[in-house]
């Protein structure tokens, strides 16, 4: 079946439960379907599998407002586990190194040292944080706790959140208060390393409040469980495969990529809740997912996320209705498989993402 057919037969089944949600079926169907390159993510020490992308939100520093930041999750060896870099990018393709952080000069702990995931924000302060899930050697086998890594507005080091449920942090988005930011992470790790590619059922959602006080380095003040139970397993291609991308929309719904139970799961209350609300919700599952990666809420509340299985990517209504899926990678075989991860919003309603395949940073439009 054409993927043009795929797309008119969801888009049909879809019109009651996008008017249900909000959002008109004429509305879901303008949708960006015009892929463009904006630049290699490949920086001067050659680490590639590019995970991570946000965007800056103000200039401060050596941070641009509107330029990309991406996150790189294999060094120059092609280790899963093993980047160390992140690399900003220009909307008009100018590329330059914003970090490049040394495992062995950490300033507080990291169990297993630095492999760059996909959890990575940029608050409007300038304090950029991002996940480890180190290897030794690119394998899960080796795979270690990591941490959360927070960067100053000059791309330097300034300290790290360790323990306290961090295990494996695979993908986060964040709520910026200003004086105050929650940090909502996925966790991998948990029992998996042991599960020996067996499915763990404890995969978590964190929320991290920080504090942040002008002047000082951000503080960690609490970290609540809000979402737990979600299945877990190493992988000997992705290295691991568990709740990844995470998007929280304007009412505090988080919405989470459950890549094992291939589909999205919906925690309501995100930023106030007290206890977990185990794998939550079942959003939609099914249909054109494919092992749901990256996840983000755009402007209009579409859920977007990304396909490990397969190169597409998929917008969803906060009602379940897969309402348009369009190709963003088709190399390889099974076309696509195994080329997208992070994604982010971009101006005019596109979108950013990356694409592992060719290591590069594009558009959507």
């Amino acid at each position: 079946m054409s993927l043009a057919r795929v797309r008119t037969i969801i888009l049909l089944a879809a019109i009651g439960l996008g008017v249900a949600a909000g959002i008109t079926p004429a509305a879901a169907a303008r949708f960006p379907d015009t892929v463009s390159t904006i630049a290699s993510t490949v920086p001067a020490n050659g680490d590639v599998n590019p995970y991570g992308v946000a965007v800056v939100p103000a200039s401060t520093g050596d941070l641009h407002r509107g330029d990309v930041l991406v996150s790189n999750f294999n060094a120059v060896s092609n280790l899963q586990g093993t980047g160390t870099t992140i690399v900003q990018v220009a909307p008009g393709g100018a590329v330059s190194t914003f970090a490049t952080i040394d495992p062995a000069h950490l300033p507080g702990p990291c169990p297993g040292g630095v492999g760059l995931t996909t959890a990575l924000s940029v608050l409007r302060s300038g304090w950029v944080i991002v996940g480890s899930l180190p290897t030794a050697d690119g394998t899960s086998a080796t795979a270690q706790a990591g941490c959360l890594i927070v960067l100053d507005d000059h791309g330097q080091v300034r300290e790290t959140f360790a323990g306290q449920g961090i295990n494996g942090p695979w993908d986060m988005t964040a709520l910026d208060r200003g004086d105050e930011a929650d940090l909502f992470v996925t966790n991998v790790l948990n029992g998996t390393v042991a599960g020996n590619g067996a499915v763990v059922n404890e995969g978590t959602v964190l929320r991290i409040r920080l504090s942040l006080e002008h002047g000082r380095l951000p503080r960690r003040e609490e970290t609540t469980v809000i979402g737990c139970g979600f299945g877990e397993r190493t992988d000997p291609a992705a290295l691991v495969v568990g709740p990844t991308g995470v998007g929280l929309d304007e009412h505090g719904t988080l919405y989470v990529a459950d890549s094992v139970g291939n589909r999205i799961a919906a925690i309501p209350f995100a930023a106030t809740r007290h206890t977990a609300d185990g794998t939550g919700r079942t959003v939609t599952s099914g249909g054109a997912l494919n092992t749901p990666l990256g996840l983000m809420v755009d402007r209009r509340g579409l859920i977007l996320t990304v396909n490990a299985g397969d190169g597409n990517l998929v917008a969803t209504t906060p009602g379940g209705a897969q309402v348009h899926v369009v190709q963003l990678d088709s190399s390889g075989s099974p076309a696509g498989a195994g080329a997208l991860f992070g994604l982010a919003q971009a101006p005019r309603g596109d979108v950013y993402f990356v694409d592992d395949a060719t290591n590069t940073l594009n558009l959507l439009s």
